[in-house]
């Protein structure tokens, strides 16, 4: 058996900037797969969930396996709002509502463009042991995740829930800290690597590795 992985989402896949002089994630992945298997990335530093379409329109002829880790970057793009001041914590709840219905809406028509491609496909949560991370960020981070839980087990896909595989400053980059480091970077190969040979994606829905 071989397959062919294709990367999607942003720079937790596409991180070899954040590595100089050492091995990124497909690198990484490509050591960690048995013999005959291949993995490409599209996967794009600073893209967002809406920017995965795109992405699925260069897509391999051969593709076996698709992974995509995106909504970091939405998430980042909401971090403002932390700032704002409100009168009640009622208000808060509502505009964090707000921004999760958003979030929701453009996670759920990414993923009905990945399932549409007819391949076995898994999605990422968003890692929260960032090194100096408020904890504001990460109760607002967990909004985001609860979205990408809830509509890839709607659509009975595998999670690989990065908060549990990414546990450790050591897995996050000294030249930023919200990227993964080539400890971390390894670490997300092992469980694409994993969940890609021995998943059965035809009988097994929703399960979530780490």
């Amino acid at each position: 058996m071989s397959g062919h992985i294709i990367l999607l989402g942003d720079s937790i896949f596409d991180n070899a900037a954040y590595v100089p002089d050492r091995p990124p994630v497909v690198e990484q992945l490509r050591r960690s797969l048995p013999a005959g298997w291949q993995a490409t990335l599209l996967a794009v530093d600073g893209h967002m969930v809406q920017d995965v379409a795109q992405q699925m329109r260069i897509l391999p002829g051969d593709v076996t396996h698709l992974f995509v880790s995106a909504g970091g970057n939405d998430a980042l793009g909401e971090s403002f709002r932390l700032r704002e001041s409100v009168s009640k914590v009622s208000d808060a709840l509502e505009m964090f509502h707000e921004i999760g219905a958003r979030f929701r809406s453009e996670y759920r028509a990414m993923l009905k463009t990945v399932v549409a491609a007819g391949k076995p496909a898994t999605v990422c949560t968003i890692y929260d042991a960032i090194p100096r991370l408020e904890p504001a960020e990460r109760t607002a981070l967990a909004l985001f995740n609860d979205v990408i839980l809830f509509e890839a087990f709607a659509v009975g896909l595998p999670v690989i829930d990065l908060r549990l595989v990414c546990d450790h400053p050591s897995d996050y980059s000294p030249l930023s800290p919200i990227e993964p480091s080539v400890v971390g970077g390894a670490k997300i190969a092992r469980v694409i690597a994993e969940v890609a040979s021995k998943h059965d994606f035809e009988q097994t829905r929703s399960m979530v590795y780490w």
